[in-house]
């Protein structure tokens, strides 16, 4: 996966040497001037890795960084600054920061960062894609069939289901057959992850 990568820096300078340089290992960049004109980018951008500078007239990257992550924009973030600070430091990674450069930035250090970046947003969509799946499997579910699930994933026995819904075993039995049959598993613990993992969506 080839993420974007997408630089905020009110810096022109800094924003065409870090342009020139990602480009010449095959990082392709998009430039923002400030916070501002990112965040109004941002509804139409695709998911990517950010290089936010700390210091920024009006909105810092720090702030622009809380405000994304408020926002549930999670994505991987190096933040740079010429004039870091310990506790600077601590709140960039507090955010969600996966590092924190002082300038002038080692090219390196650049360059595996944002591979780090890139890294983890492959693992994201994946684990987005999986909980779609396993969603569009749940939705396959009958009510009771939903029923019969939850309690089998808090580790209810068949028996202990047939009274809970006051129905004969063999019916709770036939009930996660079908279950079965739409998740593509019979096991308890794999019926049970994948509930578990339903519902955190929630």
């Amino acid at each position: 996966m080839t993420a974007p990568v997408y630089l905020v820096d009110d810096d022109a300078a800094v924003r065409d040497a870090l342009s020139l340089l990602l480009s010449t290992v095959g990082i392709q960049v998009r430039t923002f001037a400030g916070p501002e004109d990112f965040l109004s980018a941002l509804p139409k951008l695709d998911p990517g890795c950010l290089i936010l500078d700390i210091r920024m007239p009006a909105i810092s990257g720090l702030k622009l960084q809380e405000r994304l992550t408020a926002s549930g924009v999670a994505w991987p973030t190096v933040v740079i600054s010429g004039h870091g600070d310990i506790d600077a430091c601590r709140k960039a990674f507090r955010n969600g920061a996966i590092d924190f450069l002082s300038k002038p930035v080692d090219e390196q250090d650049l360059i595996d960062a944002i591979q780090k970046g890139q890294v983890a947003l492959g693992k994201t969509a994946e684990a987005d894609a999986e909980r779609r799946e396993t969603m569009a499997l749940l939705s396959g579910l009958t009510p009771r069939e939903r029923e019969v699930l939850s309690l089998v994933a808090r580790g209810f026995a068949t028996r202990d289901i047939a009274g809970a819904l006051d129905v004969s075993p063999r019916t709770v039995e036939s009930h996660r057959a079908a279950i079965g049959a739409k998740l593509g598993t019979t096991s308890p613990a794999e019926m049970t992850r994948l509930w578990i993992e339903a519902e955190s969506t929630r």
